[in-house]
């Protein structure tokens, strides 16, 4: 079992194809707990881990979570990036600081769900 931070890291880029970085810049705060649920439920615990970034020996500048495949890392991306602010130079994407809306909470776009349960559009 790794027991430093680059055998930890080194474990994870051998096992989970999929890295996606995520800045450390914010405090993660009960975000992470958040994450870890959100990935256990969601991604499955044997389908993801994490390890710290640093890149440049001076501390953590990003925490990189890594995935078993490309689906699970989009979910994860969706749910927890900042993607208005994709990062284009494989940099690390921000962490997203509200949560998706929920369909009950958006305007119905020209489709409506009628009484009996079916959805209809409203445009007739």
């Amino acid at each position: 079992m790794p027991r430093n931070a680059k055998q930890i890291k080194n474990e994870a880029e051998r096992s989970y194809p999929v890295r996606i970085r995520l800045s450390a810049d914010q405090v993660f705060g009960n975000n992470l707990a958040k994450i870890y649920n959100w990935l256990d439920n969601n991604c499955g615990a044997d389908s993801w881990t994490k390890a710290s970034d640093d890149e440049r020996g001076v501390g953590n500048e990003a925490t990189s979570f890594y995935f078993r495949n490309a689906t699970i890392a989009a979910g994860f991306v969706a749910r927890w990036c900042a993607v208005a602010e994709v990062p284009l130079d494989e940099s690390r994407f921000k962490l997203r600081l509200d949560a998706p809306k929920r369909r009950d909470e958006l305007p119905s776009y020209g489709w409506g769900q009628s009484p009996g349960g079916a959805w209809s559009s409203t445009d007739e």
